[in-house]
């Protein structure tokens, strides 16, 4: 339908130009040249004039799609007329306005085609036309036919610019929109993790207390208190970091956060396990530096689902030892051969630079399928290479379960 549009439109344009081209011929004053020597011989207006004069134009009505082509027979048609004669009176619009469409619409070379056609076109009609004009005229004609070629080729820069501006603002804003939508997901990920830590922890203890106090229930009324109380407590610290992490989500509530977990947690986070029924040791290498964020809560969580994963699955009588080996201070980059024996509990020594945290359990339980799915498990993988990590998961000879991961740290911390 555009084309269409174009179409007709440029079709009464080339009409419009017809008729003002005839109204110029037919009423040129051929008598008041001619007395001032300005005409040599030349025919009166008459049918074949005013039908050339006319035919002219026409080509304007495709100048869109063809205009090199409409330009060139524009041209001929032009000279045609000059060389029989007809020229006088004639205005000559509809050329330029082909010449203009050329430059427009079509690249440099096609347009300089368009402009050396109408000027040698013009060279041919002077030479074989019955108007004499003086050297000024000739170069003004010279500089009217540059001047619409210029015109055009600056309207088809500035529309090739604007085209790149509007790509670019499409570009940058499909970018946007594609960066948004991974920073949803990211997000999204990430409280999954953070809600699957706190929930799955808080709720595993709880499940293990729960169960401990009804078997002694009746035996041991004071020993089922105390598990209880312990359920009660582990409750409270489960819907207090839910309510935190909740108030950061809700639109327009201030967030009374209190500071995350990190590494100076992991006594507290023991002596849990302990109290849950899972014997567990936390066993420190080194002098503990000042740690990123976001590598001391990684590390923390890493402990924390290891721990949770542990008291689930490994098995009656199981316990549990968490190693962490901090890279010497004064050493920033480089740390010495592993400890004797390596972490503790048989663990070996960490990467040059980095944190290394371990989890190793020694249950007999069904570990080894539980443990390698669901989502802990891969909120885990998803934190280490977040930071460049390295984590390996897996069964040990002789039965038992091992979670480790090495951090880098950028000059110790």
């Amino acid at each position: 339908m555009r084309a269409d549009r174009t179409l007709l439109h440029d079709t009464g344009l080339a009409v419009l130009l017809a008729a003002g081209s005839l109204v110029f011929y037919l009423l040129f004053d051929q008598a008041a040249w001619e007395a001032q020597g300005q005409l040599a011989q030349v025919h009166a207006p008459d049918l074949l004039g005013s039908l050339l004069v006319a035919l002219s134009a026409a080509p304007v009505a495709v100048r869109r799609r063809w205009p090199l082509a409409a330009l060139s027979v524009c041209v001929a048609i032009d000279t045609l007329i000059d060389a029989l004669g007809y020229s006088v009176g004639r205005i000559g619009i509809a050329s330029l306005v082909l010449l203009y469409s050329v430059a427009a619409r079509r690249g440099l070379a096609m347009s300089m085609a368009g402009l050396l056609v109408t000027l040698l076109a013009y060279l041919a009609g002077s030479l074989a036309g019955s108007a004499t004009l003086s050297v000024p005229g000739h170069v003004l004609v010279v500089f009217v036919f540059t001047a619409a070629w210029g015109l055009g080729r600056t309207i088809r820069l500035r529309r090739a610019y604007l085209d790149e501006l509007r790509d670019r603002a499409d570009r940058l804003e499909r970018a946007k929109e594609a960066d948004t939508r991974a920073a949803r997901a990211e997000e999204r990920s990430r409280i999954a993790r953070e809600l699957h830590d706190v929930i799955a922890h808080h709720v595993s203890v709880m499940t293990v207390q729960a169960a401990a106090a009804r078997k002694v229930l009746r035996s041991d009324a004071d020993l089922a208190g105390e598990a209880l109380t312990a359920v009660e407590d582990t409750g409270r610290k489960a819907m207090a970091e839910m309510r935190a992490m909740v108030s950061v989500l809700r639109a327009g509530s201030p967030a009374e956060l209190g500071p995350q977990p990190g590494m100076s947690a992991l006594p507290a986070l023991v002596e849990q396990m302990r109290e849950a029924g899972l014997p567990t040791r936390l066993d420190v290498g080194g002098e503990p530096p000042q740690l990123p964020a976001g590598i001391d809560l990684a590390a923390y969580r890493l402990v924390q689902e290891a721990l949770t994963n542990s008291l689930r699955h490994a098995g009656p009588g199981a316990s549990a030892v968490v190693g962490v080996r901090y890279p010497p201070e004064g050493l920033p980059g480089a740390l010495p051969g592993a400890l004797p024996g390596g972490l503790p509990g048989g663990l070996p020594g960490g990467l040059p630079g980095g944190l290394e945290v371990s989890v190793r359990d020694d249950g007999r339980g069904p570990m080894g399928p539980v443990k390698q799915t669901g989502h802990g498990l891969a909120g885990i993988r998803e934190r280490v290479a977040l930071y460049g990590g390295i984590l390996n998961i897996g069964p040990l000879p002789g039965g038992g379960f091992e979670v480790r991961a090495t951090f880098p740290l950028k000059d110790g911390r």
